[in-house]
């Protein structure tokens, strides 16, 4: 059994993992690779030959682990995609979306030159995201599936969006069980909507994801009682605007969900709340039909109050006209929309009209990557630049990590821990920054784990 770890090597995106048993060829997720300034074109080309792989495994729909299938299958793979079914269906959403993101970033970049020739071109089209849709089969959690007479996959909650899940392979070779498993992301407990990452079976090798190595989740407060003091604060003692920048897929449903949660129960008096993000509009109707995979908290209160993503005064936004509207309600509101960093979406609308309002609070409530607007937000730049204009920074900025999606580095460290040090034998982190990676490895080494952190292309014998 061989192991090579094509993406997210020393690097949070891009995961891709190739297992080969007796040239049977598994990969383990095809995300998009975001770190290089070519990124298309790093994209664009497999260290491998895609006609070569035999199945695809995807551990979730984002599209750091799912945004290059397509640009497999135009290259020549024309296997099964196994996952679960939400994972499934919020793949396609978001496939769509990143089609639609090449072709806007093609034409930005021929209005800029005055030729649509030397622009980047897309990864793939729509046609290469219905042939990628075609492939999929889907497998529900704890239900063992036979790949072939020697290898049989099986799937275990992994938190962190709906569906997303751990794979663990179990392989007989030359007459001896193995079991590798691979993390994709790891979630946290009691997150809102979504089920616990589950305990992982006895294995003998572990790739691991390692995004908050070294970095703790902020203690005490719940996700209702943060939301609680800054509506309060925002919204009822005075009559303000919060806008909430959210990954429309996974944190947006969760968020509705603890918004529910508060006004149903009488904590506040109502607020009018709009949604405004298409994508995530398209997303909570996943939810809705893969209802048995939320957690049993989110299938409580649909059994004892209804649809967890409806509540009195909230409001779908389902167009551009509607969107623009909302500038011109001034009562006090809660405005969700997209994207969470604040690079592109509605959010840069709603931004661009309330940054210089000094009733206007914006609480992220996830991460903020270096270089986008959200991050210069949070550093206290006092003047920022949106749609093209320098504006003032008169709005309040908040932050809070208690809807933050990915398990700490505490979290991480339980994920290996439950597993009997004489029998995994080598654990391999990926998926994080450097820093990230160093400090986890250094306190599981301390516990006695034998753990690598392989280059990109490096090949293990297992």
């Amino acid at each position: 059994m061989k192991l090579t770890i094509w993406g997210a090597a020393q690097q949070v995106t891009g995961s891709m993992h190739l297992l080969e048993i007796n040239n049977y060829k598994i990969l383990i997720d095809c995300g998009l690779d975001y770190e290089k300034g070519t990124w298309l074109e790093e994209n664009e080309l497999f260290p491998f030959n895609p006609a070569s792989i035999d199945v695809v495994i995807l551990t979730h729909a984002h599209i750091d682990h799912s945004g290059n299938i397509p640009t497999l299958i135009r290259n020549g793979f024309d296997g099964q995609i196994l996952s679960t079914p939400p994972t499934a269906d919020l793949a396609e959403i978001l496939l769509l979306d990143s089609v639609n993101l090449f072709i806007g970033k093609e034409q930005r970049h021929a209005r800029k030159k005055k030729k649509r020739s030397s622009g980047p071109k897309a990864l793939y089209l729509q046609k290469h995201v219905m042939d990628t849709m075609e492939r999929f089969v889907t497998i529900g959690f704890h239900k063992p599936f036979r790949l072939n007479g020697d290898i049989s996959l099986e799937f275990i909650p992994a938190g962190h969006l709906l569906g997303a899940a751990i794979v663990i392979l179990t392989i007989n070779e030359q007459g001896i069980e193995k079991k590798i498993a691979f993390t994709g992301d790891i979630g946290r407990k009691d997150y809102p909507v979504l089920v616990e990452p589950q305990t992982l079976p006895p294995i003998d090798f572990l790739v691991c994801e390692s995004t908050y190595g070294g970095r703790f989740h902020t203690k005490g407060k719940s996700v209702e009682e943060v939301l609680t003091e800054v509506i309060y604060e925002t919204c009822i003692k005075t009559p303000g605007r919060l806008i909430i920048p959210a990954f429309s897929i996974g944190r947006t449903q969760s968020l509705v969900f603890s918004l529910n949660k508060i006004f149903s129960s009488g904590k506040l008096p109502p607020v009018k709340t709009f949604v405004d993000s298409p994508l995530a509009n398209f997303a909570t109707d996943v939810y809705r039909k893969h209802h048995q995979y939320v957690s049993e908290d989110a299938k409580e209160f649909y059994q004892n109050k209804g649809d967890e993503f409806e509540f009195e005064n909230l409001f779908y936004i389902q167009n551009l006209k509607e969107s623009r509207e909302i500038s011109n309600y001034y009562e006090p509101c809660i405005i969700v929309s997209s994207a969470g960093m604040l690079e592109g979406g509605r959010i840069q609308d709603h931004l661009f009209y309330n940054i210089q309002n000094y009733y206007c609070t914006i609480l992220f409530i996830g991460y903020s990557a270096k270089g986008t607007l959200g991050h210069r937000l949070l550093r206290g730049d006092p003047i920022v630049t949106i749609r093209d204009r320098e504006l003032s920074v008169y709005a309040t900025i908040k932050q809070t990590d208690v809807l933050s999606g990915h398990g700490d580095h505490n979290d991480l460290l339980n994920v290996v821990k439950t597993q009997d040090k004489g029998k995994l034998k080598k654990v391999f982190l990926v998926h994080g920054e450097p820093q990230s990676m160093e400090a986890l490895k250094k306190d599981l080494e301390a516990e006695s784990y034998d753990v690598v952190i392989p280059e990109k292309g490096e090949v293990w014998e297992l």
